[in-house]
């Protein structure tokens, strides 16, 4: 049985000569300590430390009795629970949770798990929230459906916005509002981040809610809108490819990286930034994809063909990226750079970084008819009807390597057809004159 009483020790008394009343939680033969509001000085107290002042003492007594009612409500659940846990629960259970201070340890926690894209997007939602209340703190209770509602119209509309730069200096800036794909972004992040605090603070199994509520039970984030196709041409990808750039430049940077990224079968800027040399055996770049390694039972592993297109620039940029960019959030922000600087040389509108996949997927497909599950091996996805099958089939690379071959194969005919138009453009032109 657990019980619970209040406790003043003398070698607890502070600097100021008070001592702080505690409530004692016994159970399961251990002590652990709450700290209450409550400060006394010695004549407050008798010679044994009890407390003999009667406000303080009734205020004491009735905070004891709220906690002994929650115990007795635990009834059998009581057995589950140690001591400290107990005293966790008396404590926390009626605290208000500050969902900016939940969301940095959760943030925090997915770095740790290497999980940095995911780390990022709730990054993102976690600052737009603070924008929208104007305040760096506020209850996960103001979080309801009338809120959802009016928070989604602030992103659609145009709003002001202060960051902290590189220097940590604070930038203000206006941004417009987002996209209907983007609207759903934010709301299906900020969903994951309520649904991991409701995982953290209740615990289904015993019947304990600290958060009774779920808004998005009413508030349907649905399913992403339909995005414009995201891929090039192979005559673009060329373009791409013989782009005149400053050495050194981020338009250099981006050109490099999305043409490796063409020739590694559109593999990820997370990945190749976390590339190291030893990651390359046996002419291979074998690595797990960082974005979907937490959630496989093969981590997400796959073996890339270094193919001779790919060797120079793997050699310039593999470790290298580390020691240029202290965090894959700095260097996204340098390649996202280098790719709008890019697209001004090229006169190619809209394109980023991760074009390079979805162009070699499109390719593949559309141009070499390869299958799509050859497709989805290549880029390392996982069919969701074929889980069981892929028990029992062993990986073949070679099928990888066939992709990657057809592919790059396909740039090489249409870079020949590219070649023959100007070179008859330029003997017509000769003839003209």
């Amino acid at each position: 049985m657990a019980t619970v009483s209040a406790k003043v020790y003398e070698h607890h008394k502070k600097a100021d000569d008070t001592y702080n009343v505690k409530i004692c939680v016994h159970h399961k033969s251990e002590r652990k300590f709450i700290d209450t509001n409550h400060y006394v000085v010695k004549k407050q107290l008798t010679k044994d430390y009890k407390i003999k002042d009667s406000f303080i003492a009734d205020k004491v007594e009735q905070q004891l009795r709220e906690y002994r009612k929650v115990i007795s409500d635990l009834d059998d659940r009581l057995i589950y629970f140690t001591a400290e846990s107990l005293r966790d629960f008396l404590r926390d259970k009626d605290e208000d949770i500050d969902f900016v201070k939940f969301c940095d340890n959760h943030i925090s926690r997915l770095r740790q798990e290497g999980r940095t894209r995911s780390a990022d997007n709730h990054r993102v939602v976690r600052n737009s929230l603070i924008d929208f209340f104007n305040r760096e703190s506020f209850s996960i209770n103001e979080i309801h459906v009338n809120m959802l509602m009016v928070y989604e119209r602030y992103l659609r509309s145009e709003r002001t916005m202060t960051r902290i730069n590189q220097f940590g200096r604070p930038v203000t800036k206006t941004v417009k509002g987002v996209s209907d794909a983007a609207i759903h972004n934010y709301m299906r992040d900020l969903r994951t981040l309520f649904n991991a605090a409701r995982d953290h603070y209740n615990n289904e199994d015993m019947g304990l809610f600290r958060i009774k509520h779920y808004p998005f039970k009413k508030y349907k984030v649905g399913s992403a809108p339909s995005t414009r196709n995201r891929n090039n041409t192979l005559e673009e990808v060329l373009v791409i490819s013989n782009c005149v750039t400053t050495p050194g430049s981020r338009a250099e940077l981006a050109k490099e990286l999305y043409m490796l990224s063409f020739f590694l079968c559109g593999m990820n800027a997370v990945d190749l930034y976390q590339l190291n040399p030893q990651d390359i055996r046996n002419g291979r770049v074998d690595y797990n994809r960082s974005k979907t390694k937490g959630k496989r039972k093969d981590n997400a592993f796959i073996s890339i063909k270094v193919v001779d297109e790919a060797k120079p620039l793997l050699e310039k940029y593999i470790s290298n990226l580390k020691r240029r960019y202290s965090s894959i959030g700095c260097f996204n922000k340098a390649l996202s750079k280098g790719m709008d600087q890019l697209c001004r040389l090229t006169n190619l509108s809209g394109v980023t970084f991760y074009w390079a996949r979805h162009t070699f997927a499109t390719v593949a497909r559309n141009d070499c008819r390869v299958s799509k599950d050859d497709v989805a091996l290549a880029l390392n996805h996982v069919d969701e009807g074929n889980r069981t099958t892929d028990i029992y089939i062993a990986k073949d690379w070679k099928i990888v390597d066939d992709v990657q071959r057809k592919v790059i194969a396909q740039l090489r005919k249409t870079e020949i057809k590219v070649l023959k138009k100007a070179q008859i453009k330029k003997g017509t032109e000769k003839i003209a004159a």
